[in-house]
């Protein structure tokens, strides 16, 4: 019974409190939260490659040659070099978007960055709802085990002319167990997977980090080898290929 009360009421509180969307993109990222980071080694540097041509197209042909390419990326020689970019819309549409930016003729690197760092904000937030919404119902299930209590107190006392030991089962299986079961929920299974979910998108987010420093470097007049280091810079360890590994794909890419 208590679990039917908790795990019901918890369901159905964040049923009502979030929307469709916010549902769906929960029930995937719980089975993201087993997987881990979407980003591998290689996805980093298909995007730095990829920006790197980009920027070395700009810079030896001028901007205006790009607008054919962001205008219709998966028709774009560039961009088809990197199929994982292509199927990654949120990286692709910040690329694209804000080189379209840039042949308009704003090339001021504070004014692209103050854009880069909206849609990165954004971003940020629709990937973050499902942790929100998860840390929520985290939050209300001590009192729900609590409520769970007070119903197994209840149930009780309108048994209170039965001998000790049917009162104590009655007690122990009733109220206790529905406070243990809202703690344990609360702290060892929702809190722990909003958390981690949390964590894998905070470090994701370093991947729209390294397009918005790899073009605010090019826009500030650096050559797009010194741009594209200033990018790798942002990624984790874990992930980071080396200046030497980076410096002889770049070098294959220039061949």
């Amino acid at each position: 019974m208590e679990i039917g009360i908790i795990g019901g009421s918890a369901v159905g509180s964040f049923l009502v409190a979030n929307k469709m969307h916010v549902i769906k993109s929960t029930l995937k990222d719980i089975l993201i939260s087993f997987k881990g980071s979407q980003y591998k080694r290689k996805d980093y540097e298909a995007v730095l490659l990829l920006l790197y041509d980009i920027t070395k197209q700009a810079k030896t042909k001028g901007v205006l040659t790009l607008e054919a390419h962001v205008e219709n990326p998966r028709d774009s020689a560039i961009f088809k070099s990197y199929p994982s970019v292509l199927t990654n819309s949120r990286i692709l549409e910040l690329t694209c978007d804000t080189f379209r930016v840039i042949s308009l003729n704003v090339d001021n690197p504070m004014q692209i960055e103050e854009v880069i760092d909206k849609k990165i904000i954004k971003i940020e937030h629709e990937l973050l709802a499902s942790s929100h919404a998860l840390q929520v119902v985290a939050d209300g299930l001590p009192a729900l085990g609590i409520v769970a209590a007070a119903l197994g107190v209840i149930k009780t006392m309108a048994s209170i002319d039965q001998p000790p030991p049917v009162l104590g089962k009655m007690i122990g299986g009733g109220a206790l167990v529905g406070t243990f079961l809202g703690v344990f929920l609360a702290y060892c299974v929702a809190g722990p997977l909003a958390n981690k979910i949390k964590s894998i998108y905070e470090q994701d987010m370093h991947l729209y980090f390294v397009v918005r420093d790899v073009i605010i470097s090019y826009l500030c007049g650096n050559l797009p080898q010194v741009a594209v280091e200033m990018g790798r810079a942002n990624i984790p360890t874990e992930y980071q290929p080396s200046f030497v590994e980076l410096e002889k794909q770049l070098h294959k890419e220039s061949e």
